[in-house]
């Protein structure tokens, strides 16, 4: 190998070392850039200035539609799980954060408000008929009233009360869990609650009985929701 050849591998070499030097600095600045802008991108609360730690004080809240949904199921036939949704639902909470379990609670659903997804509607109104026909929720107001709360947990807690569908009251309990809460939501501008909850009730205690057992009597609700003071006005 001649000394003009030793001298271009050596060039080439030292060129690659300097560019994968020059490619790791500017990988790292990119990391450092992105570190401090991702959160102004993606809404961080530190980027609005919301203090994350924070939780929401006591008061008056009520439900923020466009993060909440009330879905019920039962059995078909054994074969799956049937499942609907209420979209007009109405909640309001007494918070109180040192002694959740001196919180109150309220909900009304609006019982036309059933959707189904049934993927003939024009073949069969479903959900006209489950949420008006006489056979099934009648028209009739759907409301839940709290009656007693208990703590279980760090974050959990039950919820007993008393449902009332078809102008019939019976007890219903929800098991509850506390997401979190937030002095100043990042996009909302709003103090927010956060909740999960479910509940199993037999239908045929509210004379709901058609077409059991092939349709499970065990009706499943599925509730998760956040909660805005009751002055919010959405946008």
């Amino acid at each position: 190998m001649t000394s003009v050849t030793r001298k271009n591998d050596r060039a080439q070499f030292l060129t690659r070392k300097s560019d994968f030097v020059n490619n790791h600095r500017r990988m790292a600045h990119f990391l450092r850039f992105a570190a401090l802008t991702l959160p102004l991108v993606f809404g961080g609360p530190a980027a609005f200035g919301a203090d994350p730690e924070a939780p929401a004080p006591a008061g008056r809240y009520k439900t923020d539609p466009a993060h909440s949904t009330l879905s019920w199921s039962f059995s078909h036939f054994g074969l799956s799980h049937y499942t609907a949704r209420f979209t007009r639902v109405e909640a309001r909470l007494d918070w109180n954060p040192d002694r959740p379990e001196a919180s109150t609670l309220s909900v009304e659903i609006d019982p036309l408000s059933v959707r189904t997804d049934y993927p003939w509607a024009e073949a069969a109104d479903f959900e006209a008929k489950i949420g008006a026909d006489a056979d099934f929720l009648a028209g009739k107001p759907i409301t839940f009233v709290s009656k007693r709360i208990a703590v279980t947990g760090r974050d959990t807690g039950v919820v007993d009360g008393l449902l009332t569908f078809r102008d019939a009251t019976h007890p219903a309990t929800l098991d509850v869990v506390f997401n979190g809460s937030m002095a100043e939501h990042p996009m909302a501008g709003a103090a927010k609650l956060g909740f999960s909850a479910k509940g199993k009730i037999r239908r045929s205690e509210w004379g709901l009985d058609f077409a059991i057992p092939e349709l499970g009597d065990d009706v499943t609700l599925v509730i998760e929701t956040q909660m805005v003071p009751v002055d919010h006005a959405f946008h």
